[in-house]
């Protein structure tokens, strides 16, 4: 850990100064309460730096959650081992997920199936008590639950050191949740310029606990957040329905973790309640599980928190940018992402070239950056990888 000034702190090795000096203005925002903490995985954000936890008095920044509420891990442990798998067409299983899950930015559901029906009447009466629409937000958010999205979103059929088979997948809360965030971030930067705050950036409007407009973003952010959590069971269930119908057996969950790395908690740190919001960062109280992926074709990580009491017990959530996507187009090539995905048996396509694992920071440096915040349970190491465009 390296103490860059009495309110930022980093655990970063790998850091270039464009998001060291976006962290710092971050944390000379007045309400920073004890200080900004940069994970090994940082890398620069809208307005507030990815990978970044940020503990804040009476206020939230939106943009500092992130405009993708919720979005997280989930990873179930089952009976199954490699050679379950690898004597198989693992082509079958890929394409088997691929039509069970819907794939890609815009692609929803075409009606809500019976897996979804319970979470769906959940989501409604929360929105209900939380007294919003979600469909002002996103008209069809119904039919987004058990959907996937692109980008850096996956999911993975993996094993770990003992050959043991897992499900793994990365999702978050889609278009509602964008919408929802969006929107507030919207609200905060109105109130700024209507009170003619002094911010050294725009994207650090903040809203001032006690007012409705705090409030009513926390009640729709809770909602969002749970959305993101209950996308990804689903999908997790029909990931696991795949599966079971791949090997014409049972799937038994032997373990499930599911975690957040975009979202804001109310907390107790160094004697006072603040506003946690951790930006590309999970919850790592001693004891608890998380989920570190790394990039796509490397290592992922089922964690242990130490509960570091400097890091406001957070740890990273993955491995982190060294490329915009725009930069990974011009520098990679297809051939080379199919040199780092051999073995691992994925949709071939120029698509994910910006997806790269050279395009993130090394997930083992990561990890040796983050050895007082966690403590490794196991090695994940990807059989299938069915990604979105």
């Amino acid at each position: 850990m390296e103490r860059l000034s009495e309110r930022l702190l980093s655990w970063a090795s790998l850091i270039d100064e464009q998001t060291v000096e976006q962290a710092r203005t971050s944390s000379r925002m007045p309400f920073i309460h004890p200080h900004v903490a940069l994970m090994p995985d940082a890398h620069l954000g809208l307005g507030a730096t990815v990978g970044s936890v940020i503990p804040t008095r009476s206020a939230i920044m939106p943009a500092a959650v992130g405009v993708d509420i919720g979005c997280g891990m989930i990873a179930v442990r089952t009976p199954f081992t490699r050679a379950d798998l690898v004597s198989r067409d693992l082509r079958e299983l890929r394409e088997q997920i691929e039509r069970a899950i819907p794939l890609s930015a815009g692609h929803d559901n075409r009606k809500v199936v019976a897996t979804a029906e319970p979470r769906v009447a959940e989501l409604e009466q929360l929105a209900a008590e939380a007294g919003f629409d979600p469909a002002k937000r996103a008209r069809r958010w119904r039919l987004q639950l058990g959907s996937l999205g692109s980008g850096n979103h996956f999911i993975e059929v993996s094993v770990d050191e003992t050959d043991a088979v897992w499900m793994f997948l990365h999702s978050g809360s889609r278009a509602v949740g964008n919408r929802i965030a969006q929107h507030h971030i919207a609200v905060a930067k109105s109130l700024a310029r209507r009170d003619e705050l002094d911010l050294p950036h725009i994207d650090l409007a903040y809203l001032v606990e006690g007012t409705d407009e705090f409030d009513r973003y926390i009640r729709e952010l809770r909602w969002a957040q749970r959305f993101a959590l209950l996308n990804r069971e689903e999908m997790m269930d029909r990931v696991a329905n795949q599966l079971g119908r791949f090997l014409d057996a049972e799937v038994d969950e032997l373990e499930r973790i599911n975690c957040h790395h975009n979202f804001t908690e109310s907390e107790m740190h160094f004697g006072e309640r603040v506003w946690v919001s951790r930006k590309g960062a999970i919850l790592a109280d001693a004891g608890r599980p998380g989920l570190i992926p790394g990039s796509m074709g490397t290592a992922s990580y089922v964690v242990e928190g130490k509960g570091n009491a400097l890091a406001l017990n957070s740890s990273p959530h993955g491995a982190g940018r060294e490329y915009s996507r725009s930069a990974a187009r011009r520098t990679f090539t297809r051939e080379q992402l199919r040199e780092a995905m051999a073995g691992i048996e994925y949709r071939d396509t120029e698509a994910f070239i910006d997806e790269i694992p050279q395009a993130y920071k090394p997930i083992d440096q990561v990890m040796a950056d983050a050895a007082d915040l966690v403590s490794v349970r196991h090695t994940l190491r990807q059989l299938v990888n069915v990604k979105g465009d």
